[in-house]
């Protein structure tokens, strides 16, 4: 019997390549695709595979919010990262299968065969995929608690388009509204998921997602322009430090 593959991944020359790379394998069977998170649970519900090729970084919903979502029987999840190191460190820990962009064909048939050997018989891994998750998503919050007018409430943090800090203040601009926190800048940026914000300068924050447009500005900054219309500079010190690769595809 074949082995049913799911490939999602938000960018379609990825889920080609692993389209090509499946071809030598006789006994995968690829059932579907999905571009986006949303697309890979109503695919994953409708189409039941047996395995997914889960990308980590897609936006609004990023494959670890997808396979926190799956409900039993889950698929097999191998997961798809471009440089998340945490979650390379998760992976590694509970023995679950990672791919490492940009991967070879050779990589890509080893895992095959572990999900080959897999199959034979280890029942435990939806349990240690189980324990991973728990442990990712306590290390990133996906609320801040906000105080004003002596009233409390929360704000998510898939609403937060960028941070800007200033002194033991952080003001919080999400959805065109702004709220003051009190905190730092440092402390905030290491409770965010750094697959979805980068520093930019010593009193930024944005959210990749956020970002509408990048100018090439003086001396090597950029100009940040985002969809709610603020601008904000991308200083030389944190474009060497942290340029996020896909920014550049």
């Amino acid at each position: 019997m074949s082995i049913r593959t799911l490939l999602v991944d938000d960018e379609r020359p990825a889920r080609r390549k692993m389209s090509r790379f499946l071809e030598a394998a006789a006994d995968f069977e690829i059932v579907g695709e999905a571009g986006d998170g949303a697309e890979a649970m109503e695919a994953v519900e409708r189409l039941r595979p047996d395995v997914v090729f889960l990308d980590v970084q897609m936006p609004q919903m990023d494959g670890f919010a997808v396979a926190a979502a799956l409900k039993d029987p889950r698929p097999e999840i191998v997961f798809v990262t471009a440089h998340d190191k945490f979650a390379l460190k998760a992976f590694e820990v509970h023995a679950l299968d990672y791919l490492l962009k940009p991967y070879d064909e050779e990589r890509f048939q080893k895992v095959l065969e572990r999900i080959r050997k897999r199959r034979r018989g280890d029942g435990d891994l939806m349990e240690r995929l189980q324990r991973m998750l728990g442990e990712i998503q306590a290390r990133y919050p996906d609320r801040v608690l906000v105080t004003e007018n002596e009233r409390s409430f929360f704000v998510a943090v898939a609403d937060l388009d960028w941070l800007e800090g200033a002194r033991n203040y952080v003001v919080l601009h999400a959805g065109g509204k702004t709220h003051t926190i009190r905190g730092t800048l440092d402390a905030l940026s290491k409770k965010l998921d750094p697959s979805a914000f980068v520093r930019v300068n010593r009193s930024a924050i944005v959210r990749l997602d956020s970002i509408h447009e990048l100018q090439p500005w003086f001396h090597g900054e950029y100009k940040i322009v985002m969809k709610d219309g603020s601008t904000v500079s991308w200083s030389r010190r944190y474009v060497t430090s942290g340029f996020p690769e896909r920014i550049l595809r």
